[in-house]
């Protein structure tokens, strides 16, 4: 017998607890595991031995973990060199820590490698596993991630309802969706669509490049058609150039671990593409959100399919650290539209590892400022259903002249 470790990194999501809850409660099942300890804020609290126990946690409170969003045991956005992934095996080996599963991106897939290579090296009987996670939903391999689910649906909400608010005091509506390199996020603003006039009108994702020119075109196009327009633009929206507007507007360039720009934390983008719009349509009512960190960890709107899914990861990377030495867990479509459903399996994590993934082709319009319905299918799936909503402009005027 010898204790596991369970951590997880990067940005928190709505449903990476249940991911934990998932490795939690497949962990009891097996003689070959003898504690669990949970690191808070992942690699950091690893190198600092910062642990708590997780068989310690009642039934009630892991039934309450899995619909809580967030990180419930901390998070970091440290990526491990070589002499820090030292640190961290020297850690394992003190603790008798032969097993480590690590939720999160694929920065935290790359630890697993970096740290499973190192083991080997000594000769150390060590298995890490990768479970994964991330809003983006750009990691290889796998046909989604867990966590892009409920935060598409967060967004495809938002749309609704921002889109019925639009209707009812027209003008022109910007809002800035997370999606540094992925547009996978932004996309999921068309997802609630109902009706042939309903917003967003424009989707603009970071796969396609687009001129200012070219986008208050678009804009003004949409304006005079329908006497109002919403917009969905992504936080790594980028000129012709293929430098970020955000890059080019920020005036610190503040940068994280992994050298960078911050784009989340600012609404400098939202502002910019309003007063183009404003000043150079000459419109006057012209708002714009960035919808920023909300996105992540917004309580009470969870996808089902997505929990369940991310759960499942969470068991399953269990499952196959007591049969192989590392991996990925990653899932595969075998269903579409209602029979919508997934299978399981392990992939090498030098498949997954500092490697990501973008919107492939047939899920951006040929103009490249909207989605197909291509992706459409592909992702309202994941979201586990949307709210129907009810318009009356529609109706028949009575004494209108």
């Amino acid at each position: 017998m010898a204790n596991a470790v369970v951590s997880q990194s990067g940005g928190p999501t709505g449903v990476i607890n249940a991911s934990l809850v998932g490795v939690i409660s497949e962990a009891g099942k097996h003689q070959q595991i003898d504690n669990l300890y949970g690191a808070v804020h992942a690699v950091a609290g690893i190198v600092k031995e910062d642990f708590i126990d997780l068989r310690q946690i009642s039934m009630e409170a892991m039934s309450r973990l899995a619909l809580s969003p967030s990180s419930a045991l901390g998070s970091s956005r440290d990526k491990p060199d070589e002499e820090y992934c030292k640190k961290i095996l020297d850690v394992f080996q003190k603790y008798d820590v032969e097993y480590f599963y690590y939720i999160g991106g694929n920065d935290s897939a790359n630890t697993c490698y970096l740290v499973n290579n190192m083991a080997e090296k000594v000769g150390f009987n060590f298995r890490a596993f990768h479970v994964p996670k991330t809003v983006d939903n750009d990691l290889l391999v796998t046909d989604h991630c867990p966590g892009f689910g409920t935060a598409a649906k967060f967004v495809a909400c938002a749309l609704i309802g921002d889109d019925l608010d639009n209707r009812a005091l027209p003008g022109i509506k910007i809002d800035v969706i997370m999606g540094r390199h992925a547009g996978f996020l932004t996309g999921a603003a068309m997802l609630g669509k109902q009706r042939d006039d309903d917003g967003p009108h424009l989707v603009y994702v970071p796969e396609r490049p687009v001129a200012m020119e070219k986008f208050l075109a678009d804009v003004e196009a949409v304006y005079k058609k329908l006497g109002r327009c919403v917009v969905a633009v992504s936080e790594g929206i980028c000129d012709t150039d293929h430098v970020t507007w955000a890059e080019k507007l920020a005036k610190t360039k503040e940068k994280d671990a992994h050298g960078n720009v911050q784009l989340s934390g600012t609404g400098a983008l939202a502002d910019f593409l309003a007063n183009e719009v404003k000043t150079k349509l000459k419109v006057k009512r012209v708002r714009a959100d960035t919808f920023g960190y909300l996105q992540r960890s917004f309580a009470g709107l969870q996808s089902e399919v997505d929990r369940d899914e991310a759960a499942m990861c969470g068991r399953m990377a269990v499952q196959y650290s007591i049969k192989h030495d590392n991996g990925s867990v990653a899932m595969r479509r075998v269903g579409s539209g209602s029979d919508y459903k997934v299978e399981y399996f392990r992939t090498d994590l030098s498949n997954v590892a500092e490697k990501t993934k973008s919107l492939p082709d047939e899920f951006i319009n040929k103009e490249g400022n909207g989605m197909t319905r291509a992706f459409m299918e592909y992702a309202l799936p994941l979201t586990g259903g949307l709210p129907k909503t009810e318009y009356l402009g529609t109706l028949p005027r009575i004494g209108r002249k």
